[in-house]
């Protein structure tokens, strides 16, 4: 299946793009920078993954999820993952990748209290 990609708005600078397909090496994995660079440039900086359509996923895109989160740190936000399925949570998981970010069962769990780096501690109540 052919990787596809839906952006839903969750609240300003904030945006779920749902993922549905397999992401591999060469062309999926720089669509999926290329969606992030774009989201970067409309002010959407928090980002979760919704990867509950997604069937595979090789090391090539786990690299592309790793450089987004770092992109999108850059700017002044954040990655968080949810609803990963059991095979692609395991390969997250082998890699370490969960350490670097923050993975959900749900988005909207993803959501909550989800801030960028550059937002005041304040903010959070």
């Amino acid at each position: 299946m052919i990787l596809d990609f839906t952006k839903r708005t969750l609240q300003p600078g904030m945006t779920a793009l749902v993922m549905r397909g397999s992401i591999h090496c060469g062309p999926e994995c720089a669509r999926l920078e290329r969606e992030v660079d774009g989201m970067i440039a409309a002010h959407e900086t928090r980002v979760i993954f919704d990867m509950a359509g997604v069937t595979h996923a090789d090391s090539a895109a786990i690299g592309a999820m790793v450089r987004c989160l770092t992109k999108l740190k850059s700017a002044g936000g954040a990655l968080r993952i949810a609803a990963a399925q059991p095979m692609m949570e395991h390969s997250l998981k082998l890699t370490k990748v969960d350490m670097l970010i923050e993975m959900f069962p749900t988005v909207d769990q993803a959501a909550k209290g989800f801030w960028g780096p550059d937002e005041s501690a304040g903010q959070h109540a």
